[in-house]
């Protein structure tokens, strides 16, 4: 996400959107029940307020994405069921994990702040990724190369200067701990910017298994 770019681009005009009953699969950590990411989020919103051309995530579906699973029509609920039980048997060797919320980071069609340090989250990253070639068979996908987590606030969804964006927001936010104790299996139902989310379960970290899937 760096160098700064000079424009931003219209992230839902150049990508190809999934129609509703379509979705993709994804291990997410959201951070809907944690007050601090959303206070991050909140500073972040004020200070872009009066600019047009972004889309602010909403503050229920804040969220690191930690892997892409795949497809729903490539996925069956068979494997779905054994991915979460992989997932939980796998995060229980993993302890919670506190990262740093603050630094901004810009790409042409989003604004978010980085999670660090990034290698404090490696540990669950590998867990569900294990998980995920052991119930599918794939490898899962990262949504950026190399991995950089982090919790985007806005979406841009026009072509425009990027420079009255960054002169607004900034470079830093903030800095706000949060920890991590869990991550969420999520299927993102339909086109992207319409949020129709639904968290298929949960995968606690540094907690044993239960045995329980979805």
């Amino acid at each position: 996400m760096s160098p700064l770019p000079r424009f931003m681009a219209n992230r839902w005009g150049g990508r190809e959107m999934l129609p509703a009953g379509q979705g993709r699969i994804y291990w997410h950590v959201l951070f809907r029940d944690h007050p601090e990411v959303r206070a991050i989020a909140s500073e972040a919103h004020r200070r872009l307020a009066g600019i047009g051309g972004l889309d602010l995530v909403p503050y229920e579906w804040l969220h690191l994405t930690t892997l892409v699973v795949g497809l729903t029509d490539e996925i069956t609920d068979e494997q779905l069921t054994s991915l979460v039980a992989e997932a939980r048997k796998l995060l229980a060797d993993v302890q919670p994990i506190t990262v740093t919320l603050g630094r901004v980071l810009y790409h042409p069609e989003a604004i978010a702040v980085e999670a660090r340090p990034a290698e404090a989250l490696v540990p669950m990253l590998d867990a569900v990724r294990a998980a995920t070639h052991i119930a599918t068979g794939r490898d899962g996908a990262l949504g950026t190369d190399p991995w950089t987590p982090h919790v985007t606030v806005a979406y841009s969804s026009a072509e425009q200067p990027a420079e009255p964006i960054i002169a607004a927001l900034g470079r830093h936010l903030p800095d706000c701990k949060v920890t991590i104790d869990h991550i969420s299996l999520v299927l993102q139902d339909g086109p992207e910017y319409l949020w129709n989310w639904h968290p298929c379960a949960e995968a606690p970290l540094g907690t044993p298994a239960d045995g329980n899937g979805l």
